[in-house]
């Protein structure tokens, strides 16, 4: 005889297994918003079914069904979607920092403006032009000596803001090491929790989220690649390892640049951080140190004209005119004045406005030849972080040199006053091709090697602008892509409310059915005990 209990046994477990699902529809639910999380099911299964009892075989046709039961409780989660989305974050990591740095850096040069370098220099030039009208006037020279020292401003200040923002940058990446080692910390301490779990035989899903979600998050600063073992996970960032199952190895700044070198490094913010301070950042403090050492010392030619009395003990470079020898050879001018005068035009190569301003005279008595006009606060070579107006100038501006041309002998040798010979050529160097250097720093070569100052800074500006319009693009392309594999992870493993209220409906109305069947067999029961075998009583 069959047994009369086996309709309670299945309703029991169909009572558990779908207040199981329930209880699993409701955890989806509350975690439709949480980051990293994946969706949840319940494994059901028919439970192993029964054959009619009996010492042999029975002819009783069929097996008796034991009802439902679920097997486990797991995650909807595809690996290759974790690992496409890992290899493409790294990228977006890196490319981020850059276009946020090149963004920072168009800010800085602030150009096209009127309150630019480029404007600054170009009022520069017109205090001299202004000043070559009337060199005597006190007003013009006072103009030329301001006008000097907002120069010198502006580069000091872009010079500290380039330094201020590669600090930033080499502070970001000790930050960023620092993540790195709480973020591996922690998926070790994961890998510890899951293993041990799992390990009773259960199914750690909420904590391999958790993991997941760190590893994710490491993805971005760095590259890495992940692989999982009975352990957990190891990640390696090339060929350093970070986490072996529970064991971590620590990083540093000086780690991570050290990986950048060896290759092992390639991608991600960190790296992202490294190639703007070193590549971007570096060279446009080069390209702005050459432009301010070009202003004061670059080679320039010039022509002076006849006339002019070159001062005693000046060596000036003139064209041999030889294809074969050296471009310009030097040519001392010493003695009486008539030996220094100039009876024809003279094409000359001098040191930027410092060795053109060392040609004149200021009217000092007796004539007294001009001084450098841009030194360096601190140090022999002038860059922009030390560009400054000669202090002897910024104190008197009667020591601006105008005047290319002197009255007497020695030793009361006067310059002529209303000479205006070298605050002409001075105003000419605008439109004069410079050859520029680096500087005398170690950065790299300047973007052009000859040419205007106006030519040089446009081409600083214009490789920025162009550098920034492809990073963007870079940023904006990955950034699809990242998203792209985002939205199909989602697809796969996020919680969709419409499906989950749908399986809430499902589940209830099992468990309603089932419930029902419970109540059904107490009825059947209660009439086989109750009201059974009453005969003869």
């Amino acid at each position: 005889m069959r047994s009369t209990f086996t309709g309670i046994e299945i309703s029991k477990r169909a009572l558990f297994t779908q207040q199981a699902a329930l209880t699993t529809t409701g955890h989806n639910i509350s975690n439709a918003n949480t980051a990293g999380y994946s969706r949840q099911v319940v494994n059901m299964v028919a439970s192993k079914p029964l054959e009619y009892p009996g010492m042999m075989r029975s002819n009783v046709p069929g097996q008796m069904g034991q009802g439902v039961e679920f097997t486990s409780i797991t995650r909807i989660r595809e690996k290759f979607l974790d690992d496409q989305f890992r290899n493409e974050n790294k990228q977006l990591g890196n490319y981020s920092i850059q276009n946020d740095t090149l963004d920072k850096l168009q800010a800085i040069v602030n150009e096209p403006t009127d309150t630019g370098i480029r404007s600054v220099l170009d009022k520069f030039w017109k205090s001299w032009t202004d000043l070559a009208k009337d060199p005597e006037n006190v007003s013009g020279r006072k103009l030329v000596r301001e006008s000097a020292n907002a120069l010198a401003d502006a580069f000091n200040a872009t010079s500290k803001q380039l330094s201020d923002l590669s600090n930033d940058l080499t502070s970001n990446i000790d930050v960023k090491a620092n993540q790195i080692n709480s973020l591996t910390t922690t998926i070790s301490s994961l890998n510890n929790e899951i293993f041990r779990i799992e390990g009773l035989g259960d199914n750690a899903n909420d904590l391999r989220d958790q993991r997941d979600l760190m590893t994710d998050q490491l993805s971005k600063i760095v590259n890495i690649s992940v692989v999982e073992t009975p352990q957990g996970y190891t990640i390696n960032m090339g060929n350093t390892n970070l986490v072996t199952g529970q064991t971590t190895t620590s990083v540093t700044a000086a780690t991570l640049v050290t990986a950048m070198n060896s290759g092992d490094l390639n991608s991600g913010e960190v790296y992202g951080m490294i190639v703007s301070r070193d590549r971007y950042v570096a060279d446009y403090q080069q390209q702005l140190d050459t432009l301010a050492n070009s202003i004061a010392n670059g080679q320039v030619q010039i022509t002076i004209p006849a006339g002019s009395v070159i001062p005693d003990g000046s060596v000036l470079m003139v064209p041999t005119n030889n294809p074969t020898g050296p471009a310009y050879t030097p040519v001392t001018y010493s003695g009486p004045v008539a030996n220094r005068t100039l009876a024809s035009d003279l094409t000359v190569m001098v040191q930027g406005i410092n060795g053109l301003h060392k040609l004149g005279y200021t009217f000092a008595t007796p004539a007294a030849k001009g001084v450098d006009f841009f030194t360096a606060k601190t140090g022999a070579t002038v860059t922009a972080a030390t560009f400054q107006l000669n202090p002897v100038i910024a104190n008197d501006p009667n020591y601006i040199a105008t005047s290319m041309r002197t009255t007497g002998t020695a030793p009361n040798e006067t310059a002529v006053k209303g000479n205006n010979t070298l605050a002409l050529l001075i105003s000419q160097l605008k439109d004069s091709k410079f050859s520029f250097n680096n500087g005398g720093t170690t950065n790299g070569a300047p973007s052009i090697m000859n040419g205007t100052l106006d030519d040089y800074f446009r081409s600083i500006v214009g490789q920025l602008g162009v550098q920034a319009q492809t990073t963007s693009r870079q940023t904006d392309n990955q950034k699809a892509m990242v998203d792209q594999i985002e939205d199909r992870r989602q697809s796969v493993s996020g919680v969709s409310l419409d499906e989950e209220m749908s399986n809430m409906i499902k589940f209830q109305h099992a468990y309603g059915a089932a419930s029902r069947f419970m109540t059904t067999f107490d009825q059947v029961l209660d009439k086989l005990i109750n009201s059974t075998g009453v005969v003869g009583r």
